[in-house]
């Protein structure tokens, strides 16, 4: 019932009345981008507050309460300090890749929200094929953090490196076989069309047991992909001091930060996308009268709501379950997690072919 397309559509019309067919194409590019780095902006802001706040509230303690009322200015105090901070190179560093670094990051980060549906019709890009560019290009934020590791010419930040290279490596198949179950329910990887097919129910509930292993499964995986704790071998502070980004600091370090959470929201957005309906209100079947008022919640809350409910079960680990060994977390994924997607796949395809999902 509630729609972001009025909107658009009369800012698209004004824009073709006013201007060129080309410089229309343009302004609307710039809109978009100018859009994503302020949602960017915002999600830094409000994701580093959460994860104090939930890691207090976990480990029972305040939290920020210093900055602004309740602490809530607590990461603009943050982000002033890595603003003023000075950005040093090392001597031995490789000066153009170890600059270069972040910034591929947060390309990789921008790239990855074109095919994001936020909210019913309100879509960078709807392509045929979102689901698989995601899986695509997200691979790509391993060559950021390679890169980051071997030009700063430090043996702890290449550990580092070389240790999230084999992790994102290794935990992008359980990953990819879990939305692959998705694909395989909902016939398309368009996320649209994913979307629209949980209209009479999210693929979680309808989707038996093969949707339920692929959502734990898909949890998990994303969790080591992001680098996050229980996972976070790449940065571990009691190993390799900072990791990977042990020589940044200042702004350099603060876009590899940001990336990490920006990867989270996404990866999150995904789920909420594949297994929870991302912007689809919660319907069941021939309800009709509840499925009428589940419509007035607008789109873009269900969606917000959904993905922040997965962020804020993907901190719950961080601040639950210890570190692993290094060689703890690849038998995770080669020994168990790997069979298992692969035994759920078959199972799914099974359902799906039979007919045997709601």
């Amino acid at each position: 019932m509630w729609s972001l397309t009025d909107i658009t559509g009369r800012l698209d019309q004004w824009l073709n009345q006013t201007f060129s067919s080309t410089w229309v194409l343009v302004i609307e590019m710039l809109i978009a981008g100018v859009a994503v780095i302020g949602l960017f902006a915002a999600l830094g802001l409000v994701l580093v507050l959460m994860e104090r706040r939930v890691a207090a509230w976990i480990q029972i303690r305040l939290g920020p309460n210093r900055v602004g009322p309740f602490g809530l200015l607590q990461s603009l105090a943050d982000t002033l300090k890595l603003l003023v901070k000075e950005g040093m190179t090392p001597s031995g560093a490789d000066k153009f890749l170890f600059n270069f670094a972040p910034y591929i990051a947060m390309m990789v980060a921008m790239l990855l929200m074109a095919p994001i549906a936020f909210a019913k019709n309100f879509q960078l890009w709807d392509l045929n094929i979102g689901v698989l560019y995601i899986s695509a290009i997200s691979s790509i934020m391993v060559i950021s953090i390679l890169m980051a590791g071997w030009a700063s010419n430090n043996k702890y930040s290449l550990m580092g490196a070389m240790r999230s290279g084999a992790q994102i490596v290794s935990y992008e198949l359980s990953a990819g076989l879990s939305v692959l179950t998705i694909v395989v329910f909902s016939g398309s990887l368009n996320v649209t069309d994913i979307i629209n097919s949980q209209a009479d129910g999210w693929w979680i509930f309808k989707g038996h047991l093969p949707a339920w292993i692929s959502f734990v499964i898909f949890i998990i995986a994303v969790t080591a992909e992001t680098n996050r704790a229980p996972f976070d071998l790449a940065e571990a502070e009691s190993e390799l001091t900072a990791g990977f980004h042990t020589e940044y600091s200042g702004m350099k370090f603060a876009l590899f930060f940001l990336a990490e959470y920006i990867n989270v929201f996404i990866v999150c957005a995904l789920g909420a996308i594949l297994f929870l309906g991302g912007w689809m209100p919660f319907h069941i079947g021939h309800w009709e009268a509840f499925n009428h008022v589940m419509d007035y919640v607008p789109s873009s809350i269900w969606f917000f709501g959904k993905t922040f409910f997965l962020i804020f079960l993907i901190m719950w680990f961080r601040w639950t379950f210890p570190r692993l060994r290094i060689d703890q977390l690849l038998n995770l994924e080669w020994k168990y997690l790997l069979p298992i997607s692969m035994f759920n796949i078959l199972l799914a395809t099974a359902i799906a072919i039979l007919g045997w999902h709601f």
